[in-house]
């Protein structure tokens, strides 16, 4: 006589205790960790006793690791990913790349994961990837202050709130090309209809910075779109602003105490 089935019987779990999913992130947030204290890949590696691969796919699956490959990768992925399946984007990127299907997978996240950072909506990814994402970039440029390094500043920032000198709230974003790398333009938010502000306005006013404090948005010249430049000036600690704006404009959570402008006015404006 056959047995019936109860309902949840099957084969029982080798080891019932073990979650994949809350394992693969602890190893993430360590690997994140380590990678911000600036141990290489193989270190990190020897650290959490992993392969060296594995721990490039757990930082780009945080959202912190960076690199021209790893970003080339992504992008030609997910725009055959529109059309294609999984398994047949990853042939189509590696063909085109002229990389092999395991190289193109090593520059991309897990599949299943806790989360795919490169597909989801930015409002939906971690806070802490992106706050990495900032912090990494800010480092860069000021450990060399260069015109390169402020621009990848402004790309991390890009959908954070500022605040103009009136106290008014705003963000940007910054579009691709069909070429698929960012244009040299910030598309502003203040108002229904978004404005556009020009790299090299920003650029310009860089190089007007005179001291640390700047009383308005006017004293960094007459630029198109100064007021927003201002706000991301101040959130930046390139300049800092009279305390009576300062109640307007508020004092941001990840501003250092000691300002830059001495600094990069030395160092890159006037180059």
């Amino acid at each position: 006589m056959k047995k019936t089935r109860k309902p949840g019987g099957g084969r029982k779990k080798l080891k019932p205790e073990y979650d994949a999913g809350k394992n693969l992130k602890e190893q993430m947030k360590s690997a994140v960790v380590l990678y911000d204290s600036e141990m290489s890949l193989q270190a990190i590696g020897e650290e959490l006793g992993l392969n060296p691969i594995k721990i490039r796919k757990l930082l780009i699956m945080a959202g912190v690791y960076e690199s021209e490959v790893a970003e080339k990768v992504k992008n030609t992925f997910e725009e055959y990913r529109e059309t294609q399946n999984y398994k047949e984007a990853i042939l189509s990127t590696a063909n085109i790349l002229n990389l092999s299907k395991a190289s193109v997978t090593s520059y991309l996240p897990y599949k299943k994961g806790v989360y795919f950072p490169s597909t989801a909506e930015k409002e939906k990814i971690s806070v802490g990837p992106e706050r990495q994402r900032r912090y990494r970039a800010m480092k860069r440029w000021r450990a060399d202050l260069t015109e390169e390094n402020f621009w990848g500043v402004v790309l991390a920032y890009a959908g954070i709130k500022f605040k103009t000198y009136s106290g008014l709230p705003f963000s940007y974003e910054i579009k691709k090309g069909r070429n698929g790398e960012y244009t040299k333009e910030l598309w502003i938010d203040r108002r229904e209809n978004s404005k556009s502000l020009a790299w090299s306005s920003i650029v310009l006013a860089l190089k007007n910075i005179k001291g640390e404090v700047v009383d308005r948005p006017k004293a960094l010249g007459d630029i198109r779109g100064v007021t927003y430049i201002y706000g991301m000036f101040y959130r930046f600690a390139l300049i800092d602003v009279p305390d009576e704006v300062k109640e307007k404009m508020g004092r941001p959570k990840d501003r250092k105490n000691r300002l830059l402008c001495t600094e990069v006015c030395g160092n890159m404006c006037h180059n």
